[in-house]
């Protein structure tokens, strides 16, 4: 309208200038006024369930203390969840894996002794003084005259020189005094022709004693036969000691002697599958099939007529007899680079009978470290390894005790090997060496030594569990034929033909063996969180110039994987490749990897995959 005033566009009014933001608002971390306001913020932010509603149901106390003891219960059955989980982590828990494989077995060593350490007429001049005594000894105690039968070869002399030390003695055994005298009472009413001393109320022993005689103690036996073995095996150890060589003369024809046929797969055996030793009581021992051996022997079948078969002279011509109180062989299985402990693990044979020995193996492999008290080599063992093989507990044990011997006694037990600059236990060498000894074995056996303790068990074990059958041999029928035709081939008249001759079969009833190994139950999530690559070679592949001596062609290789090196020209991961046979590899990858775009069709990729450490 005219009357109306037109109002004329003015400039644009200046915008309002910024608000200044305060000190707290400038500051780079933002701090809240209380406590409260940091627990709301806290609560109103997190992703934990159930705090938010501290702040909701603020209103309500009955809420929020509902839902605050809530809250603290369930954090507190996480921690107890967290302090389980690494008490059983820390506790370093191992799971037992059983494989059943089957596959051509190695056979094992077997060690056969005579069980006669010498023959008399070698070892006649040394143990003549020793007969006589003993002969002597028997008919002060038993009134047994054994001239007839223990020395009747070693009359040459009548003249007994000076008397040994430790003779052997009847000792009194203290009794209760009341039952002791009623039961002599009614048994001499019963029978008054009973003699005075009742063999029952005394023990045979021998007396020991230290350098300077301040200690003595008497070693006894309840048993007659027992008391009168281990004093003439004291002294016959002595004897040994002094000679010059322990081992006696082994003759050319010393194994035909023994043996009388062999027989492994089939084959006759030859002077190349076995190796000889000699044991201080056992006598001439063979090995066959050790480590010494040009071919190892290898069972493609199972079975009798696939092990080894041995025909064995068992006659005690000639024998010591108070050393050599049993009739046959002593036979032992173990490992190629395993000492023979024939006292440990060896068993007799009985003559005249076949005795069919099946074996079955059995490997354990242990988890060491911090997952079992296991060793891989023996390499950390504070003990010397006298018998310089493959460390097992036995040598360990046999050789902290030898150690112990050489430090308190300052001898050398003969039944274990001589350190270097030792002597052999000898009483004109040595008087108080046998005091000495009886002690550490009482220390040994309650491991006061410390022999057991330090002694740890091997991480890797293969063992041959067995089980035996016997049969009478040969038959009635047919003994005739075959002791004349034994005698004719080995030249050799067998005049105990049931005594005379024994025979051994031993072999694998079964080619499947169980393996147990140990992996850790409990993983870290950093274990679990990686990715499995596994690479498989086909025979087929060309070889490449990847690694030393063309083992494994490069173009397969993932440029992740370790390079072989100079220890292994396969090795990839934890893996050793061979040229046999095709062999899967494994190796740990980080989970943020990435794998190659186009694997190769060897390449198979699990995601994810526990493997452990």
């Amino acid at each position: 309208m005219k009357g109306d005033k037109r109002e004329e566009p003015g400039p644009d009014p200046e915008p309002a200038a910024p608000q200044q933001p305060t000190e707290e608002e400038e500051a780079l971390i933002e701090f809240h006024r209380s406590y409260r306001e940091l627990f709301e913020f806290f609560c109103n932010n997190t992703t934990i369930h159930g705090a938010i509603r501290l702040v909701c149901s603020q209103h309500n106390r009955m809420k929020t203390a509902f839902w605050a003891v809530l809250w603290l219960c369930t954090f507190g059955m996480m921690y107890w969840q967290f302090g389980l989980l690494f008490q059983e982590y820390f506790s370093y828990p191992v799971s037992l894996n059983i494989n059943l494989n089957s596959d051509k077995l190695v056979f094992p060593a077997v060690s056969i002794c005579t069980l006669n350490p010498y023959r008399y007429t070698e070892i006649k001049e040394e143990l003549e003084e020793l007969d006589r005594i003993t002969e002597q000894t028997l008919f002060d105690l038993y009134k047994y005259n054994s001239s007839n039968t223990l020395v009747a070869r070693a009359r040459g002399r009548r003249d007994l020189r000076e008397a040994l030390p430790h003779p052997l003695q009847r000792l009194p055994v203290p009794a209760p005094p009341h039952a002791a005298r009623s039961a002599r009472s009614a048994t001499s009413s019963v029978r008054d022709n009973n003699p005075k001393v009742n063999r029952k109320d005394w023990k045979i022993g021998f007396q020991l004693c230290n350098r300077n005689k301040s200690d003595c103690f008497y070693q006894t036996y309840s048993s007659g036969v027992d008391a009168v073995r281990e004093w003439y095996r004291f002294h016959y150890i002595n004897i040994l000691a002094r000679r010059q060589d322990t081992s006696p003369s082994l003759e050319e024809d010393a194994l035909g002697k023994f043996i009388f046929a062999c027989r492994f797969n089939q084959v006759s055996c030859n002077e190349a599958n076995y190796s000889h030793f000699h044991h201080p009581i056992y006598g001439n021992c063979y090995t066959f099939n050790d480590k010494n051996s040009s071919n190892l022997w290898m069972s493609s079948m199972p079975g009798v007529n696939h092990g080894l078969s041995l025909t064995l002279r068992t006659e005690q011509n000639d024998f010591i007899p108070l050393v050599s109180t049993v009739t046959g062989a002593r036979v032992m299985v173990h490992g190629q680079n395993e000492p023979a402990f024939m006292d440990d693990g060896g068993f007799n044979l009985r003559p005249g009978v076949e005795t069919s020995i099946s074996m079955s193996k059995e490997a354990v492999d242990r988890l060491g470290d911090n997952y079992g008290d296991c060793t891989e080599n023996g390499s950390e063992i504070p003990v010397e390894n006298l018998y310089l093989t493959k460390y097992t507990q036995q040598v360990c044990i046999h050789s902290c005790f030898q150690e112990s011997m050489v430090r308190e006694c300052g001898c050398a037990y003969i039944f274990y090997p001589r350190p270097h600059n030792v002597d052999f236990c000898d009483y004109r060498k040595h008087d108080s060496w046998g005091y000495c000894y009886y002690k550490l074995q009482d220390a040994f056996s309650s491991d006061r030594l410390g022999c057991f303790t330090k002694c740890r068990k091997p991480c890797s074990v293969t063992m041959y569990k067995l089980s035996a059958g016997y049969s009478r041999w040969p038959s009635v029928t047919s003994q005739d034929w075959v002791f004349e035709m034994l005698s004719r081939q080995n030249n050799y008249t067998i005049k105990d033909k049931r005594n005379g001759v024994a025979k051994l079969n031993i072999f694998f009833k079964e080619l499947n063996y169980k393996t147990n190994s140990e992996s850790p139950s409990v993983t870290t999530q950093a274990d679990a969180g990686k990715t499995v690559v596994s690479q498989e070679f086909p025979p087929s592949e060309p070889s490449g110039s990847a690694c030393p001596g063309g083992s494994l062609p490069q173009r397969s290789l993932h440029p992740a994987l370790p390079r072989p090196n100079s220890l292994c020209p396969g090795w990839v991961g934890r893996t050793c490749w061979t040229k046999q046979k095709p062999l899967r590899m494994t190796a740990i990858l980080p989970a943020a990897l990435p794998c190659p775009a186009s694997p190769s069709p060897n390449w198979s990729i699990s995601w994810p995959e526990v493997f452990p450490p």
